[in-house]
């Protein structure tokens, strides 16, 4: 899978900066210098990568999920009770697109009774490494 983000965020000169840039779905993103950037240009945000990504991982729960995956594979019933308010269904359907964007994985074992797993891919380690970088954006000194 690819996942195709192409903008470049810069802040203030004593802060973190904070780069999203195009890469392969590799689980590595490089550096600003390899990334192949888009140019701006006039376009309708359906047509936009970033748009798209940013629409989706700021959907209710789908961060939270990642976030929770990210200490490793676990169990439906394990995630549901790190999200209070959420549920079955709606923590079906995340897990379902989720897994269809190919950021986690499903995997199933076949004992009684049945154990189903979810856990990061490669390209959600390197989203949640994006997270990360957001999350220390919002806590930098105002």
């Amino acid at each position: 899978m690819n996942i195709a983000i192409s903008c470049t965020i810069v802040h203030e000169p004593n802060h973190m900066p904070f780069v999203l840039s195009k890469w392969k779905g590799s689980g590595m993103y490089p550096d600003s210098e390899s990334a192949v950037l888009d140019t701006p240009s006039p376009r309708h945000p359906t047509e936009c990568p970033v748009e798209d990504w940013l629409s989706f991982l700021g959907h209710r729960w789908n961060a939270l999920i990642l976030w929770h995956l990210s200490t490793g594979a676990k169990r439906f019933s394990e995630i549901m009770a790190l999200l209070p308010g959420i549920t079955p269904k709606v923590m079906t359907d995340r897990l379902e697109l989720l897994v269809e964007r190919e950021l986690v994985s499903r995997s199933s074992q076949n004992t009684f009774p049945r154990v189903t797993a979810y856990q990061l891919t490669e390209s959600g380690n390197a989203i949640v490494s994006i997270l990360d970088q957001i999350e220390r954006w919002t806590k930098r000194d105002k």
